[in-house]
């Protein structure tokens, strides 16, 4: 009862954000093709919520990630306006959070599997990779016209690669964290040294 409590609540913060930044994107079309990860991400996070039972922080990395998501499609990830000195780097910052932030959510697919830190670093490879594609595959079909504006690259060529390895380290990290946090291999807390199981 109490996460599905926190669940609404964060489906709620995440609405109003999302109201917000609607208001006048700087490219309504880009808005619109870059707010269909959100579409699919929140019933996909709301179903995998029903069968898994995410607990608060898994509730709260998802939120926060499809936030920090929904300002690169407010002001197009090129063009967020932040003091970078060169390069506008808010879409790395936002690979990098999604290997970061969504690392622990994808743990919870695999917490019966024998290793899920294996699987959950495979899987963020996997997605990452499938959405590089899936875009660059999207911008040829449907929105020729935006090219470079929704792919966000800034005339660097290996900036798909980049992204990648930005979420690929997230992850690492994210993994790291969790195994220093006491949490064992196959999901639970390992047992105290001395006892047996």
């Amino acid at each position: 009862m109490h996460r599905d409590r926190y669940a609404l609540a964060c489906l709620l913060a995440l609405s109003a954000w999302w109201g917000l930044l609607a208001v006048k994107p700087l490219y309504r079309d880009t808005w619109l093709h870059e707010n269909l990860l959100v579409f699919a991400g929140v019933p996909l996070t709301y179903w995998l919520h029903l069968k898994l039972r995410f607990d608060r922080l898994a509730l709260t990395l998802v939120t926060l990630f499809l936030a920090l998501h929904l300002v690169g499609a407010h002001f197009s990830y090129s063009e967020v306006p932040l003091p970078w000195k060169a390069r506008n780097h808010y879409d790395r910052v936002v690979h990098f959070s999604y290997g970061l932030l969504l690392a622990y959510p994808m743990r919870e697919l695999f917490r019966c599997e024998r290793y899920p830190r294996v699987h959950t670093l495979l899987l963020v490879m996997a997605s990452s990779m499938a959405y590089e594609i899936i875009e660059w595959a999207f911008t040829l079909i449907a929105a020729p016209d935006q090219g470079m504006t929704f792919l966000g690259t800034q005339g660097d060529e290996w900036d798909a690669q980049k992204d990648m390895a930005l979420a690929t380290l997230g992850a690492v990290i994210a993994l790291l964290v969790m195994r220093g946090g006491g949490r064992g291999e196959g999901g639970t807390p390992p047992a105290p040294r001395g006892h047996s199981s």
